[in-house]
């Protein structure tokens, strides 16, 4: 069944209530930490397929998005990227949608209309958007999570996670459109944004992923992982050594720590203690590096 732009697995579920939690890549995706925790919940609530873009092509630049071979029975096939939604029912509380959407390169609005209309479809309440960035944070504390509400019991639910709200103004995606007009179609929408440090650029960052995991348990609920929560405690021993071993960088999170604690103490900006400008060069060096690699 076409949907907008969307290619549906039928027959179509019934799905209640839903909430839907989104991972946007690769724009704030840093960490893998909403995709990380996108794929466990879809693997304790057993999550379905419920549909793709029809032509992903139509969105994206598969010079940029590149399509990977691989064997399958000793023949060759081509994986495609795309944007996907799986779903999944949950007993004694509402059901979600998940969604792995790729950031398009072309007719983005189009793009939007298309996620738009399969949230009105589904009678999703909620849209929520998972994510991670890097920002002038220790590794020593505990990681701040951002975010914004617009709807009552989204703004009461922004507030029992602990979540401080965003300032953050400049470049942003077309998808963030999506965030903006739900609300038109009485879908409340949040975001929950984990600000992991610039000088530990992990793959796969589970201190992420489990903070963003004890915001989400807060709402519904969920468990903490086990296996997650010590991964998390090995990465940040395995930073600490590192840090003990370079002075300047060790001076440095001192600096980061003491930045920290001024801003959740909710002071204002230029009550904020500056950073040095040693401080500012390796930071601002450490993203050149980062983004030429």
């Amino acid at each position: 069944m076409r949907l907008g732009s969307f290619e549906l697995s039928e027959p179509l579920p019934d799905i209640k209530g839903a909430h839907a939690l989104a991972v946007l890549r690769p724009w704030v995706d840093v960490g893998s930490v909403a995709s990380l925790t996108i794929s466990w919940l879809e693997a304790r609530f057993g999550a379905e397929e419920l549909g793709k873009l029809a032509r992903p092509g139509n969105f994206f630049d598969f010079t940029r998005y590149r399509p990977t071979i691989y064997l399958q029975q000793g023949h060759r096939q081509v994986a495609i990227p795309n944007t996907l939604v799986n779903y999944a029912r949950r007993e004694g509380g509402n059901d979600f949608l998940f969604l792995h959407l790729l950031e398009p390169h072309m007719f983005g609005e189009v793009y939007v209309d298309s996620v738009l209309r399969l949230l009105e479809r589904f009678g999703v309440k909620r849209y929520c958007l998972l994510g991670g960035m890097y920002d002038m944070v220790p590794h020593t504390r505990p990681l701040l999570v951002t975010g914004r509400a617009v709807g009552t019991r989204a703004e009461r639910d922004l507030e029992k996670a602990g979540v401080q709200p965003s300032d953050y103004e400049g470049p942003t995606t077309i998808a963030f459109l999506i965030s903006q007009r739900a609300p038109e179609l009485g879908i409340e929408t949040m975001s929950f944004i984990v600000h992991l440090p610039q000088y530990t650029r992990l793959d796969e960052d589970y201190t992420g992923k489990v903070r963003l995991m004890e915001v989400l348990g807060a709402l519904y609920d969920l468990p903490m992982e086990e296996a997650d929560v010590e991964k998390a405690e090995r990465q940040r021993r395995e930073i600490s050594l590192a840090v003990d071993r370079e002075p300047e960088l060790k001076a440095i999170v001192a600096q980061l720590e003491t930045y920290y604690e001024a801003r959740t103490r909710g002071e204002k900006e230029e009550e904020m203690p500056q950073l040095s400008p040693e401080v500012e060069r390796f930071l601002r060096e450490i993203d050149r590096g980062f983004r030429q690699g």
